[in-house]
């Protein structure tokens, strides 16, 4: 395959659907070799391998749950086995919810997105500045949210992750930009996925009605920000 990104090695976290499915197939048909990492659905991360290899590209299924310390590791390490010591470009995309009012919100479900939207993504990130620090090349690119920025009700723990990654990604860039090593930031707003399938009409209704586009995004236009970055 022929692209922008040919010989780039890149790795996407929660990569087997939704939005990071699509950032998996897009960063493929640009020539890179492509990391898909899922943590429990092997299946689906397979079926997004053998679409990029029908395509003429080349990727691997990683799993691993990119919260705990020794699985993040592990899959940066089974990576870099499989793309030849190389990690040119990683996308933390890998996120979850589990929204509720602050009231009755538990401290499980609080945790549990902080550890997998902010944790996670720390920790994938610095078992993978090692090696770019070392090739003197890197694009990190985090996917972070609107609701980081704006808030929204019900989704306190949600918003307070992706805001964390606005300030991760600000200090990461200022630590490595002297090594080549680019960090950036993608705030999608209300894209349709498996994530947001589960809301109400009335919920959608209402996000709609600030949509000046009239209409929710795609995954596909988060995934062409993200080739440009990488």
């Amino acid at each position: 395959m022929a692209g922008r990104l040919l010989a780039r090695t890149a790795l996407v976290t929660g990569a087997s659907r939704g939005i990071g499915r699509a950032i998996a197939l897009a960063l493929a048909s640009e020539g890179a070799r492509v990391g898909v990492n899922y943590v429990s659905n092997q299946a689906a991360a397979d079926e997004v391998c053998a679409e990029i290899a029908a395509a003429g590209g080349e990727a691997k299924a990683i799993g691993g749950n990119v919260s705990d310390p020794a699985a993040a590791d592990q899959v940066i390490r089974t990576f870099l086995e499989w793309s030849g010591g190389r990690i040119d470009v990683l996308v933390n995309n890998a996120g979850i919810t589990r929204d509720g009012l602050v009231m009755r919100m538990s401290e499980e479900d609080w945790d549990t997105v902080m550890s997998v939207n902010l944790r996670g993504t720390f920790l994938v990130t610095r078992a993978a500045t090692r090696p770019m620090v070392k090739q003197r090349f890197g694009r990190i690119i985090n996917i972070t949210s609107v609701v980081g920025l704006m808030g929204n009700p019900g989704q306190a723990n949600y918003a307070a992750s992706k805001a964390g990654l606005v300030g991760f990604t600000k200090s990461l860039a200022k630590e490595l930009g002297s090594r080549n090593i680019l960090v950036n930031a993608v705030a999608p707003g209300f894209i349709l996925s498996e994530m947001t399938a589960g809301l109400g009409d009335d919920l959608k209704a209402k996000y709609l009605e600030n949509l000046p586009l009239g209409r929710f995004g795609n995954p596909e236009e988060v995934s062409a920000m993200v080739v440009f970055l990488a």
